[in-house]
C-alpha cells in the first residue's frame, strides 16, 4: 500500500474529505461544517492509496496538542481493505511519522468496538468511558519514543 503525507486544501484533500464522509459521517446521518473542515488546516493529514489507480482507501489526521503530544483523530479505512490490515498498516504510518516529528505520545479517543484493536498496538486506557456524538469512547495513549 502507499502511504502519503498529504497537503490541506489538495487533491488529495479533496479526497479525503469524501472518505472521511463515507465511513465516519454518513452512517450517523452528518456531514462536514466549514468549521469541521477548517479545523485540519494546522494537522498533518495521512492517507493510504490503492497503488494501481490512486485511490485513496484510508486516511488518519495527526493534530499537535503539545510539542510532545499529537492526537490520532478520524481515522477512515474502507471495510474491504480493513479486513485485509490496512487499519494496523495505517496506524503504524501514523505513529512513524508523529515520531520522525519529535512527538512522545500519541492520544486518541477509540470508539468502545476499536479498543481492543489499539491495546493490541501498544495503547492503554486513560479515562472512564464517555459518549461522544452519542458512541461510547475510551481515551487511549502510547509512548512512541
Amino acid at each position: 500500500m502507499d502511504f502519503k503525507v498529504i497537503g490541506y486544501m489538495s487533491s488529495g484533500y479533496d479526497q479525503m474529505v469524501a472518505l472521511r464522509t463515507k465511513i465516519l459521517r454518513k452512517p450517523l446521518g452528518l456531514t462536514f461544517s466549514e468549521d469541521d473542515l477548517d479545523r485540519d488546516k494546522n494537522d498533518i493529514l495521512l492517507a493510504a492509496y490503492f497503488p494501481e489507480s490512486e485511490q485513496m482507501v484510508g486516511c488518519c489526521i495527526l493534530t499537535p496538542l503539545s510539542s510532545i503530544t499529537v492526537q490520532l483523530r478520524q481515522m477512515a479505512v474502507d471495510d474491504f481493505y480493513q479486513g485485509k490490515g490496512l487499519g494496523s498498516e495505517l496506524l503504524q504510518f501514523a505513529e512513524k511519522t508523529a515520531s520522525e516529528r519529535g512527538f512522545e505520545y500519541l492520544y486518541l479517543h477509540a470508539r468502545k468496538v476499536a479498543v481492543d484493536f489499539y491495546k493490541h498496538h501498544g495503547y492503554t486506557i486513560e479515562s472512564d468511558q464517555f459518549a461522544e456524538v452519542g458512541i461510547p469512547h475510551y481515551e487511549m495513549i502510547k509512548r512512541l519514543i
